[in-house]
């Protein structure tokens, strides 16, 4: 579904990304997990067309990517979450979820299908169910995070990239992130997620790959990472160990 091979990136002199090759195969849920710095958003926003790439290659669904603009990109299947939310704060909730799809509207049966969209989004997301005509910006952090997750989906994408879904929320708003993640892995969509929190995201993904100082330094199946404590030890520390969050909203 999706291929990365020998990606680097550079912000001027520093080197960013090098030499990082990934796969995401259809209906997998694959993590990046690493320490801070090591390159994990940057991965994310060379893929969704935001940064560009020194060198290497990317590939959906067989076909070059590299180049492309976050909107085509949008448009041929791909979603971004981004890492802090980032809602349209004086739009309110429904708004947000029709910006979302807007690339769809065009037509009386397209705004039809989108608002049948919109109440399954409520169905995965019934938190957002009584927040619908209130301005995004006046949500909590978790209801946030369910409406870009929720605004996303509503373009109906093939993968969705999902950038820290857990930064700033307490630990109780953070399960219930990774157990709707987990029904979308279930119903057919292919995620890639960058996580903090290594432990959570190595327990709910297929595969993952850790970065560090912008390289793969391991790969493998979510728990057999879990099980090398070396890996652990090197390259995710003690919060890896811990699966703790700090407080959030």
């Amino acid at each position: 579904m999706l291929s990365v091979q020998d990606l680097h990136v550079h912000y001027g002199q520093v080197h960013a990304l090098r030499g990082v090759s990934i796969e995401l195969a259809a209906r997998e849920l694959v993590a990046i997990v690493g320490a801070n710095g090591a390159g994990k958003s940057t991965l994310m926003k060379v893929i969704m067309g935001l940064v560009p790439a020194s060198a290497g290659t990317i590939r959906y669904s067989g076909s070059p990517l590299q180049g492309e603009p976050a909107y085509r990109i949008a448009r041929r299947g791909i979603a971004l979450v981004p890492e802090g939310r980032r809602v349209f704060p004086d739009q309110t909730v429904r708004d947000n979820l029709i910006l979302g799809a807007y690339s769809r509207i065009s037509g009386r049966q397209s705004r039809e299908a989108v608002e049948t969209d919109i109440g399954r989004m409520l169905e995965v997301f019934p938190r957002l169910k009584d927040r619908m005509a209130q301005p995004a910006g006046t949500l909590s952090g978790g209801e946030q995070q369910m409406l870009v997750l929720a605004r996303a989906l509503m373009s109906r994408p093939q993968v969705l990239l999902i950038d820290e879904p857990s930064l700033g929320l307490a630990p109780i708003l953070v399960q219930e992130v990774f157990n709707v993640l987990r029904v979308l892995r279930e119903q057919g969509l292919t995620i890639l997620l960058v996580e903090q929190m290594a432990w959570m995201a190595l327990e709910t993904c297929d595969r993952a790959y850790v970065l560090a100082t912008g390289r793969v330094v391991a790969e493998g199946r979510g728990s057999e990472l879990l099980a090398n404590a070396q890996v652990l030890e090197a390259y995710l520390g003690r919060q890896a160990r811990n699966g703790g969050a700090a407080g959030g909203e």
